[in-house]
């Protein structure tokens, strides 16, 4: 069995790509899919050793979802090599992360937005949705993403690995 490692990005690392980090996690080992390894950052360096936002783990506790013991980092060149696979959770940070890699000679193959996952998506917007300006209905809305990509992602996951 081959080990997997998975790297949400989104931007500041503590809403989005945490909250995707800690559902794939919890629901990876909850399924005994100890090949899978999982981690996030931000394309920004803005919030750099924060924690996650309050909110984000608020919302997720609520829906019985561990918090990771994080804090936000942002993208190196080494989680290039580091990751098999870099979930971006927009158009816009997927684009970042493009820049990175051919500025830095890696693999842009590895690159992928993290609503191709999701069933449900609306190819005109592959969006996940940024609750960061929100409240509690904007941080419900995103984890309801969250939670209806993460059974189709690991599905995917323990396939190739």
């Amino acid at each position: 069995m081959t080990l997997t490692r998975v790297l949400f990005v989104c931007t500041g690392n503590i809403c989005r790509s945490v909250m995707a980090q800690a559902v794939a996690a919890q629901k990876a080992e909850e399924e005994a899919l100890d090949n899978l390894v999982f981690d996030s950052v931000g394309v920004s360096d803005e919030e750099h050793g924060n924690p996650p936002d309050y909110r984000a783990v608020h919302i997720l506790e609520d829906h019985g979802w561990l918090t990771p013991d994080h804090h936000a980092r942002q993208i190196s060149r080494s989680d290039f090599n580091d990751f098999d696979l870099l979930l971006a959770m927009t158009s816009g940070h997927k684009r970042a992360l493009t820049r990175l890699a051919q500025r830095w000679g890696a693999d842009e193959n590895k690159i992928r937005l993290y609503r191709e996952f999701d069933p449900e998506a609306n190819p005109a917007d592959m969006e996940v949705p940024d609750p960061w300006y929100g409240g509690e209905r904007e941080f419900a809305d995103t984890l309801e993403v969250i939670e209806r990509v993460t059974p189709v992602l690991l599905e995917v996951l323990s396939e190739i690995s």
